[in-house]
């Protein structure tokens, strides 16, 4: 009997994801922006959150000031210490985009996302970070529902850059585990030419 009510079930929850999204208090959880400019520059990143703050470092205050350095490096200008990136993580109730993504066998995860996230414009290192946070979070799922935000999260966390980038790569995914499989329509991934002083931010949102 149980069988029998699973297709009707799925076809419930997948109508939920991609007829209206889905909105419920989530994490975003450690979005990292990396800036990597032409020359060394004074940079001034702000957010515009949807949601409350519960984590930053540096200390975000009313913004991130720092001397960006073209191989990643930031300085703080007061304190002269040294940071690889910008780190934040908030709570927040934007509404989801699921009405194309992939359903993802656990156990095929990690060359998943070295795929997707080389389409999306990441470099091997941005990349391993992002795989080294979520990937113990997801392999052991039988399956992961995953769609790659693009302005269900740009909307709801606005990021002010001065001097504006060049290039700007936000990647945010949004997944689900699930116990068995779904179908719905292939996301189409891309990214744009990385050029210029350019600015990097990944995070993601496990949803229950």
């Amino acid at each position: 009997m149980k069988k029998s009510l699973f297709p009707l079930a799925m076809a419930a929850f997948l109508l939920v994801l991609s007829g209206c999204g889905i909105r419920e208090a989530t994490r975003s959880a450690k979005p990292v922006i990396y800036l990597y400019p032409r020359e060394e520059i004074r940079v001034s990143v702000n957010l515009d959150y949807a949601g409350r703050l519960t984590a930053a470092y540096p200390t975000y205050g009313t913004g991130w000031d720092v001397i960006a350095s073209p191989d990643g490096t930031l300085t703080d200008p007061e304190t002269g210490r040294e940071y690889y990136c910008l780190f934040w993580e908030g709570i927040t109730d934007a509404e989801y985009d699921f009405s194309s993504g992939f359903c993802v066998p656990g156990e095929e995860t990690e060359k998943f996302l070295e795929d997707a996230l080389a389409r999306l414009g990441l470099t091997d290192r941005e990349a391993n970070e992002f795989i080294i946070y979520w990937l113990p979070r997801m392999e052991e799922n039988a399956y992961n529902l995953i769609s790659f935000q693009t302005e269900a999260y740009t909307e709801s966390a606005v990021l002010t850059v001065d001097p504006v980038p060049d290039t700007l790569i936000r990647v945010f995914m949004a997944w689900k585990g699930m116990n068995e499989p779904a179908e719905l329509p292939p996301q189409r991934l891309e990214a744009p030419e990385r050029t210029g002083f350019t600015v990097v931010e990944w995070g993601g949102t496990e949803l229950s």
